[in-house]
Order: structure tokens, then sequence, then C-alpha cells
């Protein structure tokens, strides 16, 4: 997806779109600006309106006007005196009008550097933001572009505070945008925030038209989901996600692609939070409008369909997760996208597992194992999903299973260790999963040692801290199941408070892990810390899963083990 930087060059420059697109461009000017100079546009809340014309800081020079009833018989007309004033003010004219045809960045900062030596700097407000947008939107040195958009909001923020203005709502979104691609989220997430305030009040008090807002608000809104994401508030982010969904429905056209994949986009945010409920509506949503405007054998039909196998597979629907992901095949195989439909292959292996059909995914993976390369990450993948399904098998009746199972468990690891740091998310995903393997087979001290290698990769990545906190929680869990509960009680801990901050305190996934502290405590003798885990953990999990889930009744009746301990 574009940057959101160059929607707002976009915004600048091009005549207004009938719809948005995912990055939302528009075109606006300051009205009254063909008469006026720089130092008129540092207004805090300049009028502005739709307009055609693409030179929007063009500043026409005077014409003037030959006198239509002079005598040209006899006398000898004198030129014009231009006075010095006038002089410079046709220099201006002629600097901007060169700043304006610059097609290339070299020719705009050219033009820009003769404009410094005859422009005041709150003169140049307008100018160096239309710099920086365009620095921004070559991606080359976005140092130099966050040094254009800090001098132009130094002359655009001027004025009332109390008076909110577009241009620096705009400038602040350029800001935001380039701190993100620096990985300065904090620096960032500050200038998206104040960006969005200020474009909230100028739709409430409608001093701007609010068609003139939503394509910046959308590139805010999106922005400020990159960055809460990037920084693992995942949460928090998808409430920004919903809100440019809703700019979208209210700008787009009903039914279209790029709503469609809007409606897909949210969806995955949902799974990437494990709230597959919330994600199946979105997804079915983004299914149908494909459908419908594009035809069941449409890319996005399949990629809408690979989305709803995992939906359906998360929701424990796997009939339903198998026969998505079958429809999703036929037209990966039609397109001849053969490495999307590798990963759909072992998808569909994995819910044949899920479904007890040992047999069926074994087969379905040695197809799939001829068609990788020997060392790919692919097949690492593969051999994954094949010792699950032996570990499945019969519950190890099968010695040779069992062996089997770590064998291809042993290729798997040997395929990633030479992989390096290359995609550490991608491989630290598959770490994680032959760690699960592993505690399967009761090994957990090969399965703690690999989530820990895990968790040593996850760190460095603050975008990964759901994954962080998930992972510190499968070690506290082997732990206390080893009976080694002190050392658990930190893990657990961590994972709650990590787990917090990216899904929300109520998420059913804190619920568990606050179940494993009570007991932890309640191991080591400590009932009263020990009761207040379980009452996190029934309050929370009432709220998630209802009070008459299985495991909401559970951490009641853990709750009261607490109160008999404490004689209570």
């Amino acid at each position: 997806m574009k940057r959101a930087s160059i929607s707002l060059l976009s915004h600048l420059t091009r005549q207004k779109p009938e719809t948005l697109t995912p990055l939302i461009s528009s075109n606006y000017i300051l009205s009254d600006t063909a008469n006026k100079p720089f130092s008129s546009l540092d207004s805090p809340t300049p009028n502005l309106k739709s307009c055609t014309k693409t030179n929007v800081l063009i500043i026409k020079p005077h014409q003037f006007q030959a006198n239509p009833s002079r005598n040209t018989g006899t006398l000898v007309e004198a030129t014009p005196q231009i006075s010095s004033r006038q002089q410079k003010i046709k220099k201006k004219s002629q600097l901007e009008e060169a700043f304006e045809s610059a097609v290339t960045i070299e020719g705009m900062l050219k033009a820009f550097k003769d404009m410094e030596a005859c422009f005041d700097e709150r003169e140049l407000g307008l100018a160096l933001l239309k710099v920086g947008l365009k620095l921004d939107q070559q991606g080359e040195d976005p140092e130099k572009a966050l040094t254009f958009a800090t001098r132009a909001l130094k002359v655009l923020d001027i004025g009332d505070d109390d008076k909110p203005n577009f241009l620096v709502a705009m400038t602040l979104q350029l800001m935001g945008s380039i701190n993100y691609s620096l990985r300065r989220f904090n620096d960032s997430l500050g200038c998206l925030n104040r960006a969005n305030r200020i474009l909230g009040r100028l739709e409430e008090e409608g001093t701007v038209n609010v068609e003139d807002i939503r394509p910046v608000l959308h590139a805010v809104l999106l922005e400020l989901a990159n960055v809460k994401t990037a920084i693992g508030r995942r949460e928090e982010a998808i409430d920004n996600l919903e809100k440019c969904l809703e700019i979208k429905e209210m700008t787009m056209e009903k039914g279209s692609k790029e709503l469609g994949v809007a409606n897909r986009e949210l969806a995955e945010a949902y799974v990437a939070v494990l709230n597959f409920k919330e994600a199946l509506s979105f997804g079915l949503k983004a299914l149908e409008m494909h459908k419908s405007g594009l035809g069941d054998n449409s890319v996005e039909v399949a990629h809408d369909r690979k989305l709803l196998g995992v939906i359906y597979s998360g929701l424990e629907e796997h009939d339903k997760a198998l026969e998505q992901n079958a429809l999703s095949q036929k037209v990966l195989k039609r397109w001849g996208l053969s490495s999307e439909l590798l990963h759909a292959e072992i998808d569909a292996a994995n819910m044949q597992i899920a479904l007890g059909r040992h047999d069926e995914a074994i087969n379905t993976l040695k197809g799939v194992v001829q068609q990788t390369e020997k060392d790919s990450g692919v097949r690492a993948l593969v051999f994954i999903s094949m010792a699950k399904a032996l570990c499945n098998q019969d519950q190890f009746t099968d010695a040779n299973k069992f062996a089997d199972a770590k064998r291809c468990l042993e290729i798997a690891c040997g395929i990633l260790d030479k992989k390096g740091t290359a995609s550490p998310v991608e491989i630290a995903e598959a770490y994680s999963e032959i760690a699960m393997q592993y505690e399967t087979m009761n090994e957990f001290e090969t399965a703690i040692s690999l989530l820990k290698r895990t968790l040593s990769m996850l760190e460095k990545l603050p975008q990964e801290q759901h994954s962080l906190g998930s992972v510190s929680a499968r070690i506290g869990w082997i732990l206390l199941l080893t009976g080694k509960v002190t050392q658990a009680i930190p893990y657990l801990e961590s994972a709650a408070e990590m787990l917090k901050e990216s899904f929300g305190p109520k998420h059913f996934g804190i619920g568990y892990i606050y179940n494993n502290l009570g007991a932890a405590y309640l191991e080591l003798d400590r009932p009263q810390s020990a009761a207040q885990m379980f009452a996190f953990a029934k309050d929370i999990m009432d709220v998630a899963l209802g009070p008459h889930h299985t495991d909401s009744i559970e951490a009641c009746q853990n709750l009261s083990k607490a109160y008999g301990a404490m004689g209570r």
C-alpha cells in the first residue's frame, strides 16, 4: 500500500478524483491565492475549495492592458516605468512559476533555493510542505524530507492556538509518515495524534468542507494504525482501521474492489488479535463484494477464501475451513500462483489434522514436499506439519511414527538454522510451532530451549509484542507444568502485561495467564495472591467467553479453592 504522504502530494497538486484509493488523494486550492503572495497563506485556517487547476502556487503577474483609444498615428508610446516594488513582485512571481513548473525533485530544490533568497521564511510555508511531500514520495532521503516538514510546521503553526489549521494537520501527517519510516514511533504517534485532533475539530466546527477533510483524515488514521501495530498496540490499531473503513464506505462506490480489500484488511487485523468472531463478518463482506464485482474466479476472491479458511479454523469449524481452502486452491491453480498454492495446501493439511484425518494430511504433505526446494522455508513448514500429523496419529502407539515425527522436526530446524536473520518473524513462528510439537511429545526441555530462542528473536521486533507475550506465556506454562513454579511466575507476569498492551485488558488469552498465575501462587502457598489472580481470570473470562463457558466455570472453582486455603 502506498505511503500516506503520497496522498497529500496529490491532495495539493492533482484534480479531485471520484472515489478514494487505499490512500485517498484529492486536490484542493487555497481560495484567492491567484493574486496573493506566500505570506498571505499562513493564516491559521485557510478557506479551501475544490479545483481542477493543477498549479496551486502560481501567482500570475499583473496584466497591463493596452489603451484601446490611444493615438497610434503621431505619438510615440512611452515605455512604462516599473517601480522597484513592482520589479520585486514580478521577480517573486517568476520564481514561484519556476518552482511550480519543476517536474523533478532536483528542479524543485533548485527553484526553492532561488526562492529562499527573495522570500522571508514565513512566506515559504506551503512551498516547504510541497518539497517535503515530494521528498517523502521519492523515499530516498527521509531525514531531508523531515527537515523541510519541520520548517513548514514552524511557519504554518502560528496564530491562534484555539483555531485549528488544516495545513498544520497536513504537515503533521507528513511528519508522522516520515518518522514512521525512520522507526521513530513515539515521534510519529505524537504528530499523528495531534493531526487527528485538529481534523476532528475542523469537522465539528464545519469551517472546512467535510469532503476536504476526509482524505487527509483517512491518511492520518491509516498511519496511526500502522504505528500502533508497529509498537504492538493492535487493539487500538483496529479502532483506527474501523474508522478508515467508515470513511471509505462514505466515499467509495458500494461493492467496489477497494472497499472489499478494506474489509479483508480489517478481518486480518481481527485475526491477529485472535478475535475470529469479529473477523468472520468482515471476511464474508469482502468475499461478497469481490464475487459480485470481479466474479468467482478472481484472485481477490481466492485471497478472501484463504483468509476465511484461517478464520473458520480459529472458530474450530474445520469442515468449513477446508471447503474455503479447496475453493481458493482452484482459483490459485487457474492463475498459476504456485507459491501461494503451496501455502494453501499446507494450510489444508493442517485443517485435515484438526479434523483427525491424519493419513489424508500426510498424503497432502508428501505431494507438497516434492514441489519444494531442499533448503526452502516452505519445505520446513511441510516437515513441521508432517510431524504434527504423526504426533497426533494413534497417540504414539507406533514407535516408528514417534521417531519419524522427531526426524521431521530435526529436518525443519536444520533448514531454519541456515536462514539466519532472514524473515525473522516467519522463522520465529516456525520455531514456536516446532516447540509445540516437542511439548506434545513431552520433550519439555527442548521445547523451552526453542521458545527461548524464539523469544530472543522477537525481542528485537517491537511490532511483534503480541507474539512475544504469547511465547512468554507458553514458557511460563511449561515451567509450571514441570514443577519449576518460581521460574514460571516472571514469564507469566511479563506475558500478561505485554498482551494487555496488545489485545486490551479483557482478552480471553490474558484470562488464561491469570489462571496459571493463580495456580502458581497457590502452589507456593500464597493463597491471597492466588485469589487475586483467579478473580482477574474470572472477570475476564465472564466477559470474553461468557459465565457459562467451561473455562469461566473452572476459574470460579479455582477462586473458591483459593478462598478455602485462606480459611474464608
